[in-house]
C-alpha cells in the first residue's frame, strides 16, 4: 500500500460528530480526511427504522446548516437525509467503507493503516461513537440465531413469542412496535420499572400496556437461559420458563475499547472505562490524538449526545491550530 502525503488531520468516524470535525477543519484551512468503516453516519443508519430522536431538529444541526423537520422531533430517515446533505454542501473529504486497522505514532507523525490504504497525519480525531459493540448478557443460548442485539422494524416478529430484554428507549420502542404487529411480548428488566430516561411521550404508553396485561413485564429480573423454543427468567418469585421464538437483547452498546487501548489511549478501569482526555482541548494522553462525541463517555454512554458534543469539533480544531500545525496545501 502506498503512503500518501502527510495531512493535518485524520478523523476516524463518519457520524454527525465526525462530519462536524471535518467541517471545522475545512473552515480552518486544514487538510483533513474522514474515514468511516461503513456508510455515511453508519450508526444512525443502523438505528430502528421508525426511531424518533429525543432531541429537537435544531439541536442536531452541524455546520450552521438548518435542519428542517416536519415533526416536533425528527425521525431517523430525516436525520440520514440531513447529514447526507451536510456532507454534500461542504463537499467533505470522506472515505466510506474503509476500516481503520491501526494507528502508530512515529517521528512525530501518525501512520494510519486502513483496509484500503496507508496514510500519514499530524493529528488524529477518534469519533467512533459506541453503537458497534453490544453489551452481552453472557448466558447460555445467547449465540442462537433467534437472539438479536439490534432491532430494525417489527414486521419480522409478527405473531411470535418475543422476549425484549431491557427497559431503555430502544427496548421500550421494540416492545411497543412488535406488540402492535401482533407479537406476544414479554419485557424483562433488571430494574424495578421502566427506565427514567425513556422518552416522556412513550413512557405512559408502555406502562399502560403493562398495566392492561397486553405486554407481560418481569421487573427486578434477569434472562437466565435461551433455548430453541423457550427461555428461563430469574424473577423475585423464582425461575419462570415461557415459550419463546425470538429474543431482542437490547441491553446497550459500548465503544470499541480494544481499538482505543491498541492505539495507546489510557482508560480508567475504575470509572466506567472513561478514556483520558483534556476537557478543554479534547486531547488524550497521546499528544496529537483527540476524542470527539460519545466515545468520550466510556461505558457511561448516556453522558454525550449530538447536541452536547458537537462543540468538540471547534474545541479540537482550535487546539490544533493553536499549536501551529496548519499545513499549506
Amino acid at each position: 500500500m502506498q503512503i500518501e502525503k502527510i495531512i493535518d488531520l485524520i478523523i476516524i468516524g463518519g457520524g454527525p460528530i465526525g462530519l462536524a470535525c471535518g467541517i471545522a477543519a475545512k473552515n480552518a484551512g486544514l487538510s483533513y480526511l474522514i474515514i468511516e468503516k461503513g456508510c455515511l453516519t453508519n450508526s444512525l443508519y443502523n438505528y430502528p427504522q421508525g426511531m424518533t430522536f429525543f432531541s429537537t431538529a435544531e439541536r442536531l444541526e452541524i455546520g450552521n446548516l438548518p435542519f428542517v423537520s416536519i415533526n416536533p422531533k425528527p425521525k431517523r430517515a430525516e436525520a440520514l437525509e440531513y447529514y447526507r446533505r451536510v456532507s454534500l454542501s461542504y463537499e467533505l473529504n470522506i472515505h466510506l467503507f474503509e476500516a481503520v486497522k491501526n494507528v502508530v505514532k512515529e517521528d512525530g507523525f501518525f501512520n494510519v493503516e486502513t483496509s484500503k490504504s496507508n496514510y500519514s497525519a499530524r493529528n488524529i480525531i477518534v469519533a467512533t461513537g459506541f453503537y458497534d459493540i453490544p453489551m452481552l448478557m453472557d448466558i447460555p443460548g445467547e449465540n442462537l440465531p433467534k437472539v438479536f442485539h439490534y432491532y430494525q422494524e417489527p414486521h419480522y416478529f409478527s405473531n411470535q413469542n418475543v422476549v425484549v430484554v431491557g427497559a431503555s428507549n430502544s427496548s421500550v420502542d421494540a416492545a411497543l412496535e412488535t406488540f402492535r404487529k401482533g407479537a406476544n411480548v414479554t419485557l424483562i428488566a433488571r430494574g424495578p420499572g421502566i427506565g427514567e430516561r425513556v422518552k416522556y411521550w412513550v413512557k405512559p404508553d408502555i406502562e399502560n400496556r403493562i398495566a392492561a396485561g397486553e405486554i407481560k413485564a418481569y421487573f427486578s429480573s434477569n434472562l437466565l437461559e435461551v433455548r430453541e423454543s423457550e427461555v428461563d427468567i430469574e424473577t423475585p418469585d423464582g425461575i419462570k420458563t415461557i415459550p419463546n421464538d425470538f429474543v431482542l437483547a437490547l441491553t446497550g452498546y459500548q465503544p470499541n475499547f480494544e481499538f482505543l487501548n491498541n492505539i495507546g489511549i489510557e482508560l480508567d478501569q475504575k470509572n466506567m472505562r472513561m478514556p483520558h482526555y483534556n476537557e478543554t482541548t479534547m486531547e488524550t494522553n497521546i499528544e496529537g490524538i483527540y476524542l470527539a462525541g460519545v466515545v468520550c463517555g466510556g461505558l457511561n454512554t448516556h453522558s454525550w449526545f449530538i447536541e452536547n458534543s458537537r462543540v468538540h469539533a471547534d474545541q479540537i480544531i482550535e487546539a490544533i491550530t493553536a499549536k501551529g500545525t496548519k499545513q499549506k496545501v
